[in-house]
């Protein structure tokens, strides 16, 4: 599927009241209404949006992405109006959760409503659905009046969009609209909980924490999914969330990780070095992702994308997909990484870094 121009439109998300803002999100709401495909932001990454009522429209989603039919895709909902037009019902434990953070960055698996299409949650009972905190992401929503699935825009398995240029970067031409609305605030996609009758099992890690939800809800369990078989020859069974494939969020170039979770600040430091100096030495162009302050080995010319500091993990998760995009462009075959420990928002960068370091 292949579209003659995408268009891009700028929206600011601080002046919706303007015309030219108006314009562009009636454009997108219209596209959407008609069973197009709308790129737009959200306070966590870039979502490819079509109308989650429509089979069609969704099949637009994964033909453009090269999305497999087995990853189901997260419906983004404005109002509980729209809710319940996704979902059929809702328990007090999934209420409370809503009341304290939505909107924002959390995604609840919960019973989905018989006229959701089954393409929308691979074949499963269960739909992941949030209610986006972005104000492009709820104007144009509430402007096409319907809601909106939407994954990551970007082709399947390659790093998520934080900005409207990655999107174009991986998909212009195969969609039809993009809204661009500046870089994302989070960085990393939402965190993904399925509460259950004793505690809740996060699916993917994100920008709420596991720590913050275990405050509402009890006991929070990592959801561990069973080891695949070498002698299997199957397709790939449903999965039960959104960027839970092997390997996700993975720049072209191969990633080397340093875990310095559990290290001192002084071991923490040699091992990087260390680490960079090793890959150097292979003679390929390895870059970097370098937190400020941070040692580089002597005469280390190779690419660099200052990520930020190390004692901030937020800004760190803003800038991880950022900083990967910008080392592939400057040619690295190899981008050398730290691993920040798994507390807060730190657990949603492990989980991504070490999904995007694994061998295909």
């Amino acid at each position: 599927m292949t579209f003659k121009d995408t268009l891009r439109r700028a929206v600011a998300a601080e002046q919706l009241h303007t015309a030219a803002n108006r314009a562009a999100i009636a454009k997108a709401a219209e596209i959407l209404r008609v069973g197009g495909t709308v790129a737009f932001p959200t306070e966590t990454v870039y979502g490819l949006g079509a109308n989650a009522l429509d089979a069609a429209a969704i099949a637009k989603i994964f033909a453009a992405k090269q999305r497999p039919a087995w990853d189901p895709l997260i419906v983004h909902v404005t109002d509980a109006a729209m809710l319940a037009r996704v979902v059929a019902k809702v328990s007090p434990a999934a209420q409370r959760l809503m009341d304290a953070f939505w909107p924002g960055p959390l995604t609840l698996l919960l019973p989905r409503n018989p006229s959701l299409p089954l393409e929308v949650t691979a074949g499963r009972e269960l739909v992941g659905v949030r209610m986006p905190a972005h104000p492009v992401a709820q104007a144009l929503i509430a402007a096409c009046d319907l809601p909106i699935a939407a994954p990551s825009a970007n082709r399947f398995g390659h790093t998520s969009p934080t900005t409207a240029a990655h999107v174009l970067d991986d998909l212009d031409g195969c969609i039809d609209m993009v809204l661009d609305g500046g870089p994302t605030a989070h960085g990393v996609e939402s965190t993904v909980l399925e509460v259950r009758n004793s505690g809740a099992v996060v699916y993917r890690p994100g920008a709420i924490s596991i720590e913050a939800l275990q405050a509402l809800v009890g006991p929070v369990e990592m959801y561990l999914p069973q080891a695949a078989t070498a002698s299997s020859k199957s397709l790939p069974e449903s999965l039960p969330s959104p960027g839970m494939d092997i390997r996700h969020y993975a720049p072209r170039a191969r990633l080397v990780l340093v875990d310095t979770a559990a290290m001192q600040q002084v071991e923490m430091k040699r091992a990087w070095v260390d680490a960079v100096q090793q890959m150097q030495n292979l003679n390929v162009c390895c870059g970097v992702l370098l937190p400020e302050r941070w040692p580089l080995p002597d005469g280390f010319s190779g690419p660099r994308f200052d990520w930020g500091r190390w004692s901030n993990p937020e800004e760190l998760a803003q800038r991880l997909y950022a900083g990967l995009r910008a080392l592939d462009a400057m040619g690295a075959a190899v981008i050398v990484c730290p691993v920040p420990a798994a507390s807060g928002i730190g657990a949603a960068i492990r989980d991504r870094m070490f999904k995007a370091a694994r061998e295909e």
